[in-house]
């Protein structure tokens, strides 16, 4: 079940652990936490036991004995414990440099506005005049190329209907 893991890299890690430890006894920084000790300890016997602290190798190398979070978590603690840090750090979204795609307008109420007189409103559009068809026809027959039939619908009747006997 363990991975090869070099084992070097393996004291390594597990120097690292007992290190923050042990700079947390000494009581240089503010005590740590319950979870922190159990994260220490928890993680210091699997690194012991499997030779390797993560079983997902999407969370850090196949070759390493602890995650990418891990480690960051454990300098976090050894920074607590030597007393330089505030214990773990808010860490910002990814995507957080990036500017926004746009930047809002915005008016604020306690700008001065200055009083300008409305523009004027649009002249009104003259009113379509009636022109008779006749008149049309009269001028340029050749600009019209047809026009439809006014006036009323022809109707036909269609024999074989329902009220045939």
């Amino acid at each position: 079940m363990s991975r090869e893991i070099d084992e070097r890299k393996k004291r390594k890690a597990l120097r690292k652990l007992r290190k923050a430890a042990a700079l947390a006894e000494q009581g240089l920084g503010p005590p740590l936490s319950d979870w922190e000790r159990e994260f220490l300890e928890e993680v210091e016997a699997r690194v012991e036991k499997y030779g390797s602290a993560f079983h997902d190798l999407e969370k850090g190398a196949a070759d390493e004995p602890l995650s990418a979070l891990q480690n960051l978590t454990l300098k976090e603690i050894a920074e607590k414990a030597r007393g330089k840090g505030g214990g773990f750090k808010q860490r910002k979204p990814l995507g957080s440099k990036k500017k926004p795609a746009y930047t809002p307008r915005v008016r604020y109420i306690d700008d001065d506005i200055e009083e300008t007189p409305p523009p004027p409103p649009p002249k009104p559009k003259a009113k379509p005049q009636l022109v008779k068809a006749s008149k049309l026809k009269s001028e340029s027959k050749t600009s019209v190329v047809s026009q439809p039939k006014t006036g009323q619908p022809k109707l036909r009747v269609i024999k074989g209907g329902a009220a045939e006997d």
